[in-house]
């Protein structure tokens, strides 16, 4: 079982910049896996914010583009999403996610939430304008 944990979460003001950690449990040797960070505000449906696959291709959701950034730090087993110039419609629960492929191959990076299996319990991030 695969387990992900959120941090870095916060309070800002629109403008500002935040990076959320994601620290996940070793991997199975021989797997490949995809990332990813989604967002919920509070009434609204689940959205894909940013992915990395398995070769490292990324991809991000229009909104955020040019301002969000996503990483990984293999070493350190954590997922990074730094997020600049942060805006009041960015104000949600953010999580991360991902899927393993235990014997490899190529897995895509994606925003569909209904490719990824392992969860984190989410991190706040509030932005006032």
């Amino acid at each position: 079982q695969l387990q992900l944990a959120e941090s870095g979460g916060g309070s800002v003001q629109s403008g500002g910049s935040l990076r959320l950690s994601c620290v996940y449990s070793e991997f199975p040797d021989g797997s490949s896996r995809r990332l990813g960070w989604f967002r919920q505000a509070r009434g609204k449906e689940r959205e894909g914010v940013a992915g990395i696959g398995s070769d490292g291709t990324i991809t991000y959701e229009d909104s955020v583009k040019g301002r969000f950034t996503i990483s990984e730090d293999n070493a350190k087993n954590t997922l990074y999403l730094q997020m600049n110039s942060l805006k009041p419609e960015d104000t949600a629960v953010y999580y991360c996610a991902a899927r393993l492929r235990r014997f490899g191959g190529l897995l895509n990076p994606t925003l569909s939430g209904d490719r990824y299996d392992y969860w984190g319990q989410g991190t706040q991030v509030t932005v006032s304008s």
